[in-house]
């Protein structure tokens, strides 16, 4: 069987790459796919989601203007996962403050069809907006 890469894989620039990996490892259950570590760099998944992780200031980081806290200001990573409401419980228990609570919430995909998610919002040690989701299915447009 072919695995398919993802066709879009955001690089997040991070101030501690050890600090960023255990958040996006250890609290939110992703796995390092592999990792420089001479380049403080790491590849990160969870299901077919994929982040690579590079630390400022070691090998070539491509900034196109001043880095400052928050970064990824303007955005926010949506990522899909079978059970949010486990990762959300694992953040608390290890100290993080949600950006936004778990929701329901229901989104117009269509004239008569609508999808529903669980979600919450986090930010990651360096700012980043993560929307962490888990799919309800389709219904019909409530009026």
């Amino acid at each position: 069987m072919t695995v398919l890469e993802p066709a879009l894989v955001p690089e997040l620039l991070v101030s501690d790459l050890d600090r960023s990996i255990t958040f996006w490892s250890d609290l939110c259950g992703f796995t390092v796919r592999y990792s420089r570590p001479e380049e403080r760099f790491a590849y990160v998944t969870l299901g077919s989601a994929h982040v690579m992780l590079e630390q400022t200031g070691v090998g070539r980081n491509w900034i196109t203007g001043p880095l400052e806290s928050p970064l990824g200001r303007g955005i926010n990573f949506q990522i899909t996962v079978p059970d949010c409401s486990a990762i959300a419980a694992s953040l608390d228990t290890g100290g993080v403050e949600l950006f936004m609570q778990p929701e329901t919430k229901w989104y117009r995909v269509d004239d008569d069809e609508e999808t529903g998610v669980q979600q919450f919002l986090v930010t990651d040690p360096d700012g980043y907006l993560l929307r962490f989701q888990t799919s309800l299915g389709r219904r019909a447009v409530v009026r």
